[in-house]
């Protein structure tokens, strides 16, 4: 089992109870707090060796198995704030299995903090023997619960829990992709580093707020970093993040905004596939909206080798892993519908300077690992001793949080033409077609290192738009490819990349 399976399963409706009652904080002394404080403990953390944070268990929890963990649910009658009429509530995860880490919670309210002690009574543990009372085992993480679908009912609308890792959906949406506090190392050789929220503080929200605030510690062995989330869930859910990062060493390879996700097969995409399903992901593609005015599009794929795809920008206007097929018939599965997972973009606040977005494919032969990877890579190493701030917003949701009025490439099909080439059948929408000259429509189809030929563009009376298909003929080598609907000079789609591989 791993943590996409997990995830999944938290999302479940939980154990439900009887007898209301609210989380005490009986025996925990508040504190001064406001954001301020976090950033000084990350620069006091980032002055100090690293210390491994504690994975200490009771020994029935030490080394539970999955279906042992799963049966530890946290009482929903015990949320905080629940009975206070708030536009949120917020649950907890037990310890244990792939969740060892410790993790201390707070609440704030008038600007004062107050830890949330771990009770075991706030848990059902199935045939485990629960710990004893005396005993603080702090906690693993936490979701919240706002009521997004229906206004009687608090839907689950995020969760923290494992390393950095986060997630979140929107109205009408199920759990998909990832996104993470930062990444340390992804794709290099000498092995990634895993950050994690080590602390929590989460604001009482004011009656009728259509906002809560998170704020988090971030440790890891070459930097420590403080965040503040602003999260406001509703038909796109977005976080305000801001976050500052104070490295114990010079970091070379930081990802900033890092989200991950999953793609196991497409219509591009079918090598050795033997699935009653004519799809199965979570995002299906890359799109970038770079410094210089282009918006690309980047179809994912499952490779055979690890690919590492870089896009250099000054100034990125944003970027994120989509799930732009919306259509049921596109998957045909009833149980994961993966339809309903969200699009996650995000938009730097201010200038970012140069560097790249990265993406990561890594091969898998199972839909349960999450084998996609993509953040922002600064060009020039982040040095140590510093502060080193940064501002964005996290859009979860069905589409890029500001309407292109280019046409764009909503599936990308790919087969066998003969024995001597692969054809590319690209098909196109969007209200920037409705008034193209037909006779002026042409593909622009480019190919580093290796001969296109036949490109055809034609209308697609069943999605309103257009196809344009061409042929490339076969390579030994990996090919960068491009293409983009012209009227004349003039653009009339986005720009459509990919890396084919033999």
């Amino acid at each position: 089992m791993n943590r996409r399976n997990f995830l999944a399963a938290s999302a479940l409706p939980l154990v439900t109870g009887v007898a209301p009652g609210l989380l005490s904080a009986a025996h925990a002394q508040p504190a001064p707090f406001d954001r301020s404080i976090v950033r000084q403990m990350a620069r006091d953390l980032a002055s100090k060796p690293y210390k491994a944070p504690s994975e200490k268990l009771p020994d029935n929890l030490a080394n539970i198995d999955y279906d042992h963990y799963r049966a530890i649910r946290f009482l929903p009658e015990r949320a905080l704030w629940r009975g206070e009429k708030l536009p949120f509530e917020a649950q907890f995860f037990h310890r244990g299995f792939f969740y060892k880490n410790r993790v201390d919670i707070f609440e704030v309210k008038d600007g004062q903090a107050t830890k949330i002690p771990y009770q075991p009574e706030l848990f059902s543990f199935g045939d485990l023997a629960p710990p004893g009372p005396a005993v603080d085992l702090g906690f693993a993480g936490f979701r919240l619960h706002a009521p997004i679908n229906k206004p009687d009912y608090y839907d689950e609308v995020c969760v923290f829990l494992g390393a950095s890792y986060f997630r979140a959906v929107a109205k009408g949406q199920l759990y998909g992709l990832s996104a993470r506090g930062l990444s340390i190392n992804t794709g290099e050789a000498k092995g990634e580093e895993f950050p994690f929220f080590k602390t929590f503080w989460i604001e009482k929200p004011a009656a009728g707020a259509n906002s809560i605030v998170v704020h988090a510690l971030l440790d890891s062995e070459s930097a420590a970093a403080a965040y503040r989330f602003t999260i406001r869930p509703g038909d796109t859910t977005v976080f305000d993040v801001e976050m500052a990062i104070y490295p114990r060493v010079d970091l070379t390879h930081a990802g900033l905004a890092p989200m991950t996700s999953m793609f196991f097969f497409g219509p591009n995409d079918r090598k050795d596939v033997e699935d009653f399903r004519p799809a199965v992901h979570d995002s299906d593609g890359l799109a970038v909206f770079n410094g210089r005015g282009e918006e690309l599009w980047r179809p994912l794929h499952n490779p055979r080798d690890l690919q590492v795809s870089s896009f250099s920008d000054l100034n990125p206007r944003g970027f994120g892993l989509m799930q732009r097929q919306k259509d049921f018939s596109a998957f045909q599965d009833l149980e994961s519908n993966f339809e309903r997972r969200p699009s996650l973009w995000a938009e730097p606040i201010g200038d970012w300077g140069e560097g790249a977005v990265k993406l990561l494919e890594i091969p898998t032969k199972e839909e349960i690992h999450d084998n996609i990877a993509s953040f922002w890579l600064p060009k020039a190493p982040l040095p140590a001793k510093g502060e080193h701030t940064y501002t964005y917003r996290l859009h979860w949701g069905p589409d890029t949080p500001k309407p292109t009025s280019l046409a764009r490439f909503s599936r990308t099909g790919i087969g066998a033409r003969g024995d001597n080439a692969t054809i590319f059948v690209l098909d196109v929408t969007g209200d920037k077609l409705k008034s193209v000259d037909p006779k002026k429509l042409r593909g622009d189809v480019t190919a580093e290192k290796a001969k296109i030929q036949n490109i055809v563009t034609q209308p697609n009376p069943a999605t309103g738009g257009w196809r344009l298909s061409f042929e490339l003929l076969k390579e030994k080598t990996p090919v960068e490819l491009r293409a983009s609907l012209m009227q004349d000079n003039e653009a009339i789609s986005e720009i459509w990349i990919y890396r084919w591989t033999p």
